[in-house]
């Protein structure tokens, strides 16, 4: 198949069938790419969900264009990139002419509750596959801990601190660590 509609296509299905945003949409992007059509490793999956965590705009478009860029330049991140965004504008379109009656219908305001509970699972099943494959290393699971707890007392206290905030305090503590172990490395040979 054309890689440029193959981009398309495999995006817009993931933008077509996931509700949540997204980090629900990793889970579906990590094993559509990484798993079945192996267009990136998992360790670059990984980079590019915390790069794209990072950069302004949608973490799930960033990723799409990533790819896309990586398969075929800028006419792949394109198609990518259009293959996400397509399915969920149309539906958002769809559903902004009929939204004051859209929600009133019982059996679709039951449906987004487990909608709900669903893109939760998704979002807990991306956490889990890149904990299981994160390298194993102290200060790796120190700064998750960290970030983890500092996360959740966010949320208890209902503290307004953003998680860009906690990721970039996390990245500066890991540059620090870095830098100290590789001047105590230089000592060391110095010596």
């Amino acid at each position: 198949m054309n890689i440029l509609l193959d981009l398309f296509l495999t995006f817009a299905k993931i933008g077509l069938f996931t509700f949540g945003g997204g980090y629900a949409m990793i889970s579906l992007i990590e094993n559509a790419c990484v798993e079945k059509k192996r267009w990136i490793t998992h360790d670059e999956m990984m980079d590019v969900t915390v790069i794209a965590e990072s950069t302004p705009g949608p973490i799930a478009i960033n990723c799409a264009t990533f790819v896309g860029y990586r398969k075929k330049g800028l006419a792949g991140a394109t198609a990518a990139t259009v293959g996400m965004v397509l399915p969920s504008f149309c539906i958002i379109f769809l559903i902004s002419m009929f939204l004051d009656h859209f929600l009133e219908i019982a059996w679709i305001a039951h449906a987004f509750m487990g909608i709900k509970i669903a893109v939760g699972i998704l979002i807990l099943d991306a956490a889990i596959k890149m904990i299981r494959k994160m390298q194993k290393k102290p200060v790796t699971m120190a700064i998750m801990a960290c970030s983890f707890a500092a996360m959740l007392l966010i949320d208890m206290f209902a503290a307004h601190i953003s998680s860009v905030t906690l990721m970039l305090i996390a990245a500066a503590v890991s540059l620090v660590i870095f830098l100290c172990e590789r001047n105590r490395g230089k000592a060391g040979a110095d010596k």
